[in-house]
């Protein structure tokens, strides 16, 4: 295990923050790598990066919204060739099970010539406590396509925990560590837990992906996330992903935390109470 100075891209983040607090709490120097930060890094910003990159020896790096997305590759390919020039001695970066425009990233990184390490994983649980899915369920209406898919919803805290292994112990080098939750879970199924955990009354509709499209429009998402929902819909949430791995307890010598745990702990909170 060494100790070292480490950039967290994406250090406000779901995974980065957590990764951040752990770091922090092991007595690591973090740098928070955010728009709001100094020195600041932004994705959009590429001439500015060299700044948040020098005095660094490792980076965690999380891209906005989703390695997927068209320009990820380019960003990619440029704070790669920017981190080599700066002496980075590790990449850690967060990528998408089942994507290939993500492991297209992920494979600049790995030709590098730099250290790395891949961690992979589908669906946050989060996503429903922090994104996208909070809105609908407190409006008590939730509607998705393809909603019979099971998917291994993972957590942040899970996720975090082994990004900071993968960041401090050099037996992850190399490797790519594909994360999932222990269980499979349709979105059906989750609506119907939150519903039952909460003690509330969660209406959930299977609804075609044209008509998901117009109703994130008419709600005004970003057309970055209105893309990515369209292309994970389309092209990964076709039962590929419906598998779970035991890389988590594997890394962190515990099991990965459960859906239904993390619906209570997040019930307890409030958040769903609208």
């Amino acid at each position: 295990m060494t100790q070292n100075n480490i950039l967290v891209i994406g250090g406000t983040g779901k995974t980065g923050r957590k990764v951040v607090e752990r770091l922090t709490r092991r007595g690591i120097n973090v740098r928070i790598g955010s728009r709001n930060a100094s020195p600041s890094f932004d994705w959009e910003k590429p001439e500015d990066w060299k700044t948040a990159l020098q005095g660094m020896d490792k980076v965690y790096i999380t891209f906005q919204p989703d390695l997927a997305v068209p320009g990820a590759k380019e960003a990619i390919t440029e704070l790669t060739e920017q981190s080599k020039a700066c002496g980075i001695k590790k990449l850690v970066i967060l990528s998408g099970r089942g994507e290939h425009e993500a492991e297209l990233c992920e494979q600049i990184i790995q030709q590098s010539g730099i250290d790395w390490s891949v961690v992979r994983a589908d669906w946050f649980n989060q996503n429903f406590s922090e994104s996208f899915f909070l809105d609908p369920i407190l409006a008590g209406q939730v509607a998705v396509p393809r909603a019979e898919t099971k998917i291994p919803f993972t957590d942040t805290d899970d996720i975090a925990d082994v990004v900071v292994e993968a960041l401090l112990d050099d037996q992850y080098t190399g490797e790519v560590l594909e994360l999932t939750g222990p269980e499979l879970w349709s979105m059906e199924e989750v609506i119907k837990e939150i519903a039952k955990v909460t003690n509330r009354e969660i209406g959930f509709h299977s609804i075609s992906l044209e008509d998901y499209t117009k109703m994130m429009r008419d709600h005004q998402v970003p057309d970055a996330y209105i893309w990515l929902i369209n292309y994970l819909f389309t092209n990964v949430l076709d039962g590929r992903n419906s598998s779970t791995t035991n890389t988590i307890e594997e890394v962190l010598g515990r099991p990965a935390k459960r859906f239904s745990d993390y619906v209570k702990e997040t019930a307890a909170t409030g958040v769903w109470n609208g």
